[in-house]
């Protein structure tokens, strides 16, 4: 009886955090619509109605899970951005490398940031926009970058869309294994010269290129 006791206290007072951990290993593992709430609470531990005590519904965790996730991508970009010191073209680069390791190492997190969100009910649209909120602020990182090499006509927000829609468009590439196996065709590879290229179209100066590490 003690414990059965000590079982329920534990999933009472971490039921939140349970729910969070399951639903990242789920959306990892199967993408943003491979996961119900019953699942989640299934994997926690506790009876497929205990989770509506934290969470309104399966968006409402999902949503709950981007919010982490931006936080911790945020914090990842503006660390980079830091250790460089003051050469803002290697900065760039580290945060270009930043996103793509932790687009591969977060998979529960990246899917679930940029996973579509149904419109409609109050509580959806608070949901969306708290996202949206902690979306802009990792943005906003990208975005000051961009603006301390931007020296031409572009305006920097929209050479910051452009520098983040490539790098999402080869961390989804390589997270689905589209990409050759080439050092060419690397993503980190494809993305500095994909971002030098636009830079250079828009009269930015990104600085060297960083030596490839050697593979041990």
């Amino acid at each position: 009886m003690a414990k059965t006791l000590r079982r329920r206290g534990y999933h009472h007072g971490n039921l939140r955090e349970a729910l969070v951990a399951a639903a990242r290993r789920l959306i990892a593992a199967r993408g943003p619509a491979g996961f119900t709430l019953s699942e989640a609470a299934r994997q926690a531990g506790v009876s497929a109605a205990a989770p509506y005590r934290h969470f309104a519904d399966r968006d409402a965790l999902l949503a709950e899970l981007a919010r982490r996730g931006f936080a911790e991508f945020d914090r990842r970009l503006s660390a980079a951005w830091r250790g460089a010191g003051q050469d803002a073209g290697a900065a760039f680069l580290r945060m270009g490398e930043a996103y793509l390791a932790f687009a591969r190492e977060e998979p529960g997190y990246y899917a679930a940031m940029f996973a579509a969100r149904p419109k409609g009910r109050r509580r959806q649209r608070a949901a969306r926009s708290r996202q949206a909120a902690s979306r802009q602020t990792s943005f906003a990182a990208l975005e000051r970058a961009v603006t301390q090499l931007a020296t031409g006509d572009l305006d920097p927000r929209q050479l910051a869309y452009l520098v983040w829609a490539l790098s999402h468009g080869i961390a989804t590439l390589a997270a689905a294994g589209q990409l050759p196996s080439t050092a060419r065709f690397r993503p980190e590879a494809l993305l500095r010269d994909g971002v030098g290229a636009l830079l250079a179209g828009a009269g930015c100066a990104p600085g060297p290129a960083p030596r490839p590490r050697r593979r041990h």
